[in-house]
């Protein structure tokens, strides 16, 4: 078997295993009893209110891909947009990055869309959307430094940290300065791939409805911000978190959906973390994950698995 075949089949399997690795650990952790009791006590308005800002943050993402798509001459449908948008986060459940490619697909059979020039458009938001969330990274250093600093200060040795930090300072200038000068294959393709980062970060600038671009970006991330607060509101145990509790458990959250499908397991281990560093019970934090994680996935199979299905029927004239 050539090396290609197993990579792809790692890629495909090594998500899946950690995910039931860390679903077993989490119910290690807490028993199924114990999360079911969290369940039924939790104020479930807010769980809703959560799952509508979830859905707006959707919704504003498929219109935001409506206007992208108009500079290249293609005017597509809101409603073959928004399907797209739902069975991507679905699919994304089944094979991790899998959407995305599905997406550009749907666009391509029913809107005739080229596959590489939808393809290209999510690649822009990708884009976006990691510029946004360093930006929450930044803001949640400034924010919390005294609380970073205290506990960094608890846990390691500062000298040691501020020298190995400077040491990776050197290290990334010299390997910039390599990769700059060399002509190898793989410099190449780094250079490529930044380079192709710069050009789609500017060309957002560049965009004739580029405000109306920005406004979604920083809505959807508003809105998930919210999605994941307002959630807190439901579990008594979590009442008065504090909100640099909630950035950091989101930003933990957020990260772990790209080790799993979907972030299944990952998720509430992932806020177990950012919760207890603010002495946060571990128990209830553990269940707001999964109950948090259990309400927006519930969110997407519906809406999703109806896009699936409806698509074919919207466009059926075509």
């Amino acid at each position: 078997m050539s090396k290609s075949p197993i990579i792809k089949l790692l890629k495909i399997s090594l998500p899946i295993i950690l995910g039931v690795f860390l679903i077993w650990y989490s119910l290690s952790k807490l028993s199924f009893q114990d999360l079911i009791g969290f369940a039924k006590n939790a104020d479930y308005k807010y769980i809703v209110l959560g799952m509508f800002f979830g859905l707006l943050s959707h919704l504003s993402r498929a219109y935001r891909w409506v206007f992208m798509l108009e500079p290249l001459g293609y005017k597509i449908k809101l409603g073959n947009s928004i399907m797209a948008v739902f069975a991507t986060y679905l699919i994304n459940y089944t094979i991790p990055r899998a959407g995305e490619v599905a997406r550009a697909t749907i666009l391509t059979n029913y809107e005739g869309v080229p596959f590489e020039k939808g393809f290209g458009t999510i690649v822009a938001e990708r884009i976006a959307d990691m510029i946004v969330m360093l930006g929450i990274i930044a803001i949640t250093l400034f924010l919390q430094f005294d609380f970073i600093y205290n506990f960094l200060a608890d846990k390691f040795d500062l000298t040691k940290i501020i020298i190995g930090g400077v040491g990776l300072s050197i290290l990334g200038i010299l390997f910039i300065i390599l990769i700059k000068r060399s002509d190898s294959k793989i410099a190449l393709k780094i250079k490529d791939f930044v380079n192709g980062l710069i050009e789609g970060a500017l060309s957002i600038f560049k965009m004739k409805k580029k405000w109306a671009f920005i406004f979604h970006t920083l809505f959807i991330w508003t809105m998930y911000v919210l999605m994941f607060y307002v959630t807190t509101l439901a579990f008594t145990d979590l009442n008065n978190i504090p909100f640099g509790a909630v950035l950091i458990g989101f930003i933990l959250a957020s990260f772990s959906i790209a080790a799993t499908n979907g972030g299944i397991g990952s998720y509430p281990e992932a806020i177990v973390i950012a919760f207890t560093l603010f002495n946060l019970p571990e128990d209830p934090s553990r269940a707001f994950g999964w109950i948090m994680w259990s309400s927006q996935t519930l969110l997407v199979f519906i809406l999703g698995g109806i896009s699936l299905l409806y698509l074919p029927f919207f466009n059926r004239k075509k």
